[in-house]
């Protein structure tokens, strides 16, 4: 009996790819090229799954031309590259790699945190160009963290992450929004009270969003919610771009209308909106709040079981879609 076939999408650890060969007849991008849609397509025809890591769209597109395709699993916890409801309707099954990363981007939240409060990148800037002289005051003056109000929008496991690290390590009063409110016992473990959004956006000295992206948090963040924000606040956003709207958030830093944010996604990245590189106030990172080797190690391993548990016939372990590996009757050499 044939191997499945499967595509990984772009370049991964060698020895992940080393384990999938035992198990598949693997096409593996090692070289990292950046396909087009219809590059993607091409090579997705004849695979019965394909491994990605969150940027290529899976699509109604793509599905009407690639027949054979069972799964598509992500190497990353967001999927919004899946277009769900049309994988469903296709029979494909979609996964991610939740859980492993949690603590890794909790730490890097608040690292991000840390360094828009206290003004790191403003003031590395400022000293890589030889201005700094003398000693002021005043000079990089930035957010009390200690005590301070953290806010978090959306508290799942690394928004309950970042609230634990505040509570605990750095005596903030924790806040927090979200569709569903925790359980009391969660709660009190993360030492968090449930407020309004209006509340949370007004009483935050550090607001830190960890919500999915979804067609209804499509810029959660705009003008009139930063407007509600203290003037002293920050905002950092470890989530997804798109969440908020970074033209108008360029703008606020520009006007000063809120101290500072710090962002590792972006609306459109890599693409940057231009405003928010032209502003001082502003920490940016390249999407790499989940960047250890230790974690992104664990998600391509569990991307890679996903595979093969769904390809051998057994139950996937993280599906996004699991109706679709309820009605598989699980055969691995299906043509």
């Amino acid at each position: 009996m044939s191997k499945p076939r499967i595509l990984v999408t772009r370049k991964i650890f060698p020895e992940v790819i080393a384990r999938l060969s035992q198990h598949f007849d693997v096409e593996a991008n090692q070289d990292d090229v950046l396909w087009s849609d219809a590059e993607l397509i091409e090579r997705l025809r004849d695979k019965d799954g394909a491994l990605t890591t969150g940027t290529q769209a899976i699509n109604a597109a793509l599905l009407a031309a690639c027949a054979k395709l069972r799964i598509v699993s992500n190497m990353t916890v967001g999927y919004n590259n899946f277009d769900v409801a049309a994988m469903t309707a296709a029979g494909v099954l979609g996964t991610n790699t939740p859980d492993v990363l949690t603590e890794t981007t909790a730490d890097f939240g608040f690292a991000l945190l840390m360094a828009t409060a206290r003004r790191v990148t403003e003031s590395e800037h400022y000293l890589r160009a030889g201005k700094w002289t003398r000693w002021s005051y005043d000079m990089f003056a930035g957010a009390e963290v200690h005590g301070s109000t953290l806010g978090i929008l959306g508290m799942g496991r690394i928004g309950q992450g970042i609230a634990k690290r505040g509570a605990h390590g750095f005596g903030m009063k924790v806040i927090y929004h979200n569709r569903s409110r925790l359980t009391p016992e969660l709660e009190a473990e993360c030492k968090a009270s449930y407020v309004s959004r209006d509340e949370l956006l007004a009483e935050a000295d550090h607001l830190v969003l960890v919500l999915p992206y979804t067609p209804e948090s499509h810029h959660a963040i705009g003008s009139a919610e930063i407007a509600r924000m203290k003037p002293t606040a920050t905002l950092i956003n470890i989530a997804r771009g798109g969440i908020v709207d970074d033209a108008a958030l360029a703008e606020a830093l520009m006007d000063r209308r809120i101290a500072g944010a710090g962002l590792d996604v972006f609306e459109g990245e890599p693409k940057v909106q231009p405003g928010l590189l032209q502003v001082p106030n502003v920490v940016l990172t390249p999407h790499i709040a989940s960047a250890t080797v230790k974690t992104r190690l664990k998600m391509a391993h569990l991307a890679a079981d996903n595979l093969i548990a769904y390809l051998e016939g057994r139950e996937p372990i993280t599906p996004v879609n699991p109706a679709v590996a309820r009605n598989d009757p699980g055969s691995a050499a299906r043509s």
